[in-house]
């Protein structure tokens, strides 16, 4: 019997940020959306044949928007602005299974979500390592971080934003690329261009939902590790080089972390990782595994009361600073 936490989870399963009918998101279609190229000019490390942007409908009846990028060659930010900002900032990281980018153009319900508490929302559409650039896993790390600068480059200027105040949410294969810039927001991973580059990368907060963690056997997804890490995957050098839940250091900002115990696509043995890795470098940081939901968002309760997800994620971050 075909159930609705089974659609639910078929419809997630490869992203999340184009189509989860949050509470605020019928109600905040005609916030201001902008949407933006990343880099100046072309990305660091163009693959040789150059690669075209390519987006694709992940359903057949689908809406219009709701779309997943298995080729970018262009990486852009896509904002959603508040009607009243209140200053903090989000980098919305979607997933894919490092296969595909599922994020639309006109702003998805989480980042309208976000809007609706006053919070600016940027929803980051980020390249792929298949299509071979030269960073190869990095690139999409490379474009986070970018991203980072970019918001901070125009806080208070550009966007009603507290550069202080710049958080990272991410979301399956997008957990596993705000966990990277979480903890390896110090290292370069590209040139700088331009003066936005000597600005910070790291986010103050990081919230990571059924994420990707482990590049190693144990809970592995096996799509994402072989889609990022390519001809290394069996490499457990490699494996571990990109394992999020490995070598945190000491700075790495406070962390809160979800899955479902009932997900069968990125198993919540990642998530469980993480909080152990977090806990024990005393890191701040909580771990939510609800009973069911599969890979998305938990399910409502039996009698159809809702899980509040994010409420729990956004109380949680305002015990160590944000959004406030």
């Amino acid at each position: 019997m075909t159930t609705r936490r089974m659609i639910l989870a078929r419809g997630l399963a490869s992203g999340l940020t184009s189509l989860l009918p949050l509470r605020a998101f019928a109600q905040n279609t005609t916030l201001a959306v902008e949407r933006f190229a990343l880099w100046p000019g072309a990305a660091p490390g163009s693959p040789t044949p150059a690669v075209a942007d390519q987006w694709v409908k992940r359903s057949p009846t689908g809406a219009a928007d709701d779309i997943a990028w298995p080729h970018v060659a262009t990486p852009m930010l896509t904002v959603v602005r508040p009607a009243k900002p209140n200053g903090a900032a989000v980098l919305i990281c979607p997933g894919g299974g490092y296969a595909r980018v599922a994020v639309g153009r006109t702003g998805g319900g989480i980042a309208r979500d976000f809007a609706a508490r006053g919070i600016t929302a940027f929803e980051l559409l980020y390249r792929l390592p298949h299509d071979g650039w030269a960073a190869g896993p990095d690139a999409p790390l490379q474009d986070a971080q970018r991203a980072m600068r970019v918001i901070r480059a125009g806080a208070g200027t550009r966007w009603t934003v507290d550069p202080a105040r710049v958080a990272v949410t991410g979301f399956s294969a997008g957990g596993h690329l705000a966990a990277r810039l979480a903890s390896r927001s110090g290292t370069p991973s590209y040139t700088p261009i331009d003066a936005a580059d000597r600005l910070s990368a790291k986010p103050v907060i990081a919230g990571l939902f059924f994420p990707v963690v482990t590049m190693l056997d144990d809970g592995v997804h096996v799509q994402s590790r072989r889609e990022l890490l390519g001809p290394h995957a069996a490499d457990p050098a490699w494996q571990r080089r990109y394992s999020t839940q490995l070598d945190l250091p000491a700075d790495m900002p406070p962390s809160f972390v979800m899955a479902n115990a009932d997900d069968s696509a990125v198993p919540a043995r990642n998530s469980i990782l993480l909080y152990e890795a977090l806990h024990a470098a005393k890191i701040p940081t909580e771990l939510m595994v609800f009973e069911e939901g599969g890979h998305g968002p938990p399910a409502p309760h039996r009698d159809g009361t809702p899980i509040p997800w994010m409420d729990l994620f956004l109380a949680w971050s305002r015990d160590h600073g944000w959004p406030a």
